[in-house]
């Protein structure tokens, strides 16, 4: 295996194909964070909200993100597109739910004192539950950047002429067990990657949750 690690990154131009697929992992995963995120928090927040998208989000959470492959291929052919929009599809879902609880699990004193000092629901929302539920949505997000990497493989097997899961499809018509496991490996390096710069950014941004666990 590590001779086909040296291969692929010294003769296959690997790195390229490593590049694209952190890419498409990093516009699908903003892109589900910049819509999930609000949308559980508001959810977390207001009663109303949590009941118009529950049901639809509880349905959806069971929807295998593979099943949407032939669709998705309907709407974007085997472009970018498509792969983005798998990847969005399996993190989404998930990500709302997480951050719900996240946002109903602070600590409910916090918005009684919010409350009894006369705060609006304006700035109990901005100054005391989204700085509260915080911590715990960028540890939520850090995990589900993890479930992306899992969905890699399956979002590039289909029509793709590069990334990392195109490489391993394509060894594996010729029985190149060395280069899927190849493949495998570099998949795990950068989800392990991805991991340590999440839990390294929480350390800097919030210092006090780290400080509280320890």
């Amino acid at each position: 295996m590590g001779s086909a690690l040296y291969m692929l990154f010294a003769e296959r131009n690997f790195l390229h194909d490593v590049s694209i697929s952190c890419w498409r992992i990093f516009v699908s995963f903003m892109a589900a964070s910049a819509i999930g995120v609000p949308i559980g928090i508001l959810m977390g927040c207001f009663g109303n909200i949590r009941a118009l998208f529950n049901p639809t989000l509880t349905a959806w959470r069971y929807l295998p993100a593979a099943s949407f492959i032939p669709l998705l291929l309907v709407w974007f052919g085997p472009t970018d597109q498509a792969k983005i929009a798998l990847l969005f599809i399996g993190v989404i879902f998930f990500l709302i739910s997480l951050v719900l609880d996240n946002t109903t699990a602070i600590q409910k004193e916090f918005v009684e004192a919010g409350l009894t000092m006369g705060a609006s629901r304006r700035v109990i929302l901005t100054g005391i539950v989204v700085p509260a539920a915080l911590p715990a949505i960028f540890d939520s997000m850090r995990n589900m950047i993890a479930v992306s990497w899992t969905y890699l493989v399956i979002a590039e097997i289909v029509g793709a002429q590069d990334g990392i899961g195109a490489v391993m499809m394509r060894a594996g018509r010729f029985l190149n067990v060395d280069v899927i496991m190849a493949g495998i490996v570099t998949i795990g390096a950068l989800g392990l990657l991805t991991d340590v710069i999440f839990r390294g950014a929480a350390r800097v941004l919030f210092p006090w949750n780290v400080e509280r666990r320890s």
